[in-house]
């Protein structure tokens, strides 16, 4: 009689931020790499960053919230990046199926506050056991302080570009995932002194 109203697994994510690391990172590596690098594929990605979060191969549900500016109508390089075209829409794969949100900040809150608020939503939910965080690094001290209220049967890890300090979660290197998303092998990264 009581229906379940929230995944296990949920991704929050500045989706704005996260478009603009993906762009930074398609410049510089198709400088290093001397090759087109594609859109990163937004599937793909968030199958990566499940997986660095603690996600295994399984009938999993994971709700993918995508919070962004009302200015900002998609993911410019993303694919699929519309975010009126993706609310609502879901794909299933190995690790289960990922259904996507978007989320626009409204003129009566800031960003920062509308991620922190929506940590905390989820993380008030006995269902949900595992959150994961990608917060622009500038709101990352606030994520951090919000963190810090999620119960310790719930896993929490935070993505960034570089390891942050503090906090009662695990951390993830961004880049990592973003890279399997546009297909970056590793073998093609040359070190400096080569």
């Amino acid at each position: 009689m009581n229906e379940k109203n929230f995944s296990e697994n949920v991704i929050i994510v500045d989706a704005d931020f996260v478009d603009k690391v993906a762009f930074d990172l398609i410049v510089n590596f198709e400088r290093m790499i001397g090759r087109r690098i594609p859109q990163a594929d937004l599937p793909r990605w968030t199958e990566c960053v499940a997986l660095d979060g603690g996600l295994r191969e399984g009938e999993n549900e994971v709700q993918v919230v995508l919070i962004h500016q009302a200015n900002s109508k998609a993911m410019s390089n993303f694919v699929p990046g519309d975010y009126e075209q993706l609310n609502g829409q879901a794909f299933k794969s190995h690790l289960g199926e990922f259904v996507f949100s978007a989320v626009t900040v409204e003129q009566l809150t800031t960003k920062e506050q509308l991620f922190a608020d929506t940590i905390m939503l989820f993380a008030n939910q006995k269902e949900v056991k595992r959150i994961m965080m990608v917060p622009d690094d500038n709101i990352y001290n606030k994520v951090r302080d919000t963190a810090k209220n999620i119960d310790d049967d719930k896993r929490a890890t935070v993505f960034a570009m570089q390891p942050m300090p503090g906090g009662n979660f695990r951390q993830e290197i961004l880049g990592y995932s973003l890279m399997a998303a546009m297909g970056i092998r590793g073998d093609e990264i040359k070190p400096d002194n080569q």
